[in-house]
């Protein structure tokens, strides 16, 4: 059954904890969730609170995770939380990446309970919009460490919105690289229509999300790729967004939106090349708004994800939680904020406002590159639904 509307009215939920900061590989790992804590404070500080409610999250049970992870997993987890200093490459828990570190255990059932808390307020009628600035870490795998994640909170908390009752849920995931963890756990479910936009995997990790991957027995047709060339841009990348998503959402019609909004395809992060400026994110969270308007009555659940630059990442997630609220802010950062980057990252944006500037002329161009995956991505995938 759909989600109950009991609470129509209700603020969108903004889910965060400070000791989100907790999940902390090594202090030189590229993942470095004071993003995480700036995201918060500027959404704070641009005046945003004053529409929502801001939830505190508890950990997830071990049951929780145990309704997708490996009860095998699970426990060598808890046990290199204990003690890191012998790494299990099985698990993918090793130097590199994934190093294990004291404490991970705890801090990844935070994580998760972030997004659980977020699926819960929507699925219950609570609130008909929820954004968990944790989460979003769709690598892991049932038995495998990857990508920096270690549990995955995104496929949780969508067997949870299942286990509610809903029939339909559409999960689009605008990360750089391919959500491939959240894919291969339901590529098997129809229930779970995923659409992944992402870097092409020839060029980035995971090396996977490739259009041909498109789900396996009643599944099929529900895995969605869109694998992007380097160096896309806007223009390319709001073009073959809008090409895609809108019209398998229409002819799915899902009761529920959960979007992984990693903000990695930025300009300025250092471990992609997709070349993205805040136009492009804030043109998705318009989208994302007027489509969960359209067929599941406001609901839209968002979790964050990867997203390097750490001053960028906070203003790629303030302007999509301001769309989960209909607002849109100014463009002029608060000095209080800057000031926290400074002393946090020793470091501010590149860009001295909230939004970059706008593109020229020059850079507004769609590549015969780009338009051949939209074209090959509808050609494989849309016939699947009824889309002509």
């Amino acid at each position: 059954m759909p989600p109950t509307s009991t609470a129509t009215d209700a603020r969108p939920v903004l889910v965060y904890h400070p000791d989100y900061l907790k999940y902390e590989f090594r202090p030189d790992h590229a993942l470095r969730e004071v993003r995480v804590k700036l995201a918060h404070d500027l959404i704070d500080a641009l005046g945003l609170m004053q529409f929502a409610e801001e939830r505190t999250p508890t950990p997830a049970q071990e049951h929780d995770v145990l309704t997708v992870h490996e009860s095998a997993y699970v426990r060598v987890v808890r046990r290199l939380s204990a003690d890191p200093r012998v790494p299990e490459p099985d698990f993918g828990l090793e130097p590199g990446d994934n190093p294990p570190f004291r404490g991970m255990y705890e801090a990844s059932l935070l994580q998760v309970g972030g997004t659980l808390l977020a699926c819960d307020a929507v699925a219950r009628g609570a609130a008909m919009r929820a954004y968990n600035l944790g989460g979003g870490f769709h690598h892991a795998m049932p038995a495998l460490a990857s990508g920096f994640c270690i549990f995955n909170d995104v496929a949780i908390g969508i067997r949870r919105l299942l286990d509610a009752g809903i029939r339909r849920i559409l999960y689009v995931d605008i990360d750089a690289h391919h959500g491939d963890g959240v894919q291969a756990i339901f590529y098997r479910d129809p229930r779970v229509l995923t659409i992944s936009l992402h870097e092409d995997g020839h060029f980035l990790f995971p090396g996977t999300g490739f259009v041909d991957e498109i789900g396996e027995g009643e599944g099929r047709g529900y895995a969605v790729n869109v694998p992007l060339p380097p160096h896309t841009g806007d223009a390319g990348w709001k073009f073959a967004f809008d090409a895609i998503w809108p019209p398998l959402a229409d002819a799915f019609r899902p009761e529920v939106v959960v979007t992984q909004t990693g903000a990695d395809g930025y300009t300025t992060d250092p471990l992609t090349h997709l070349e993205l400026t805040t136009e492009s994110y804030e043109f998705a969270g318009m989208r994302f708004d007027e489509i969960s308007r359209r067929w599941c009555d406001g609901r839209w659940i968002a979790v964050g994800g990867g997203g390097y630059d750490v001053t960028a990442a906070p203003r790629v997630w303030a302007l999509l939680f301001a769309a989960q609220l209909g607002r849109r802010p100014g463009d002029a950062l608060p000095e209080g904020w800057l000031e926290s980057c400074r002393r946090f990252v020793r470091a501010e944006p590149r860009e001295g406002t909230l939004r970059d500037s706008s593109p020229s002329s020059e850079e507004s161009h769609v590549s015969r590159a780009v338009r051949k995956v939209v074209d090959d991505v509808r050609a494989k995938v849309f016939p699947l639904h009824g889309i002509r």
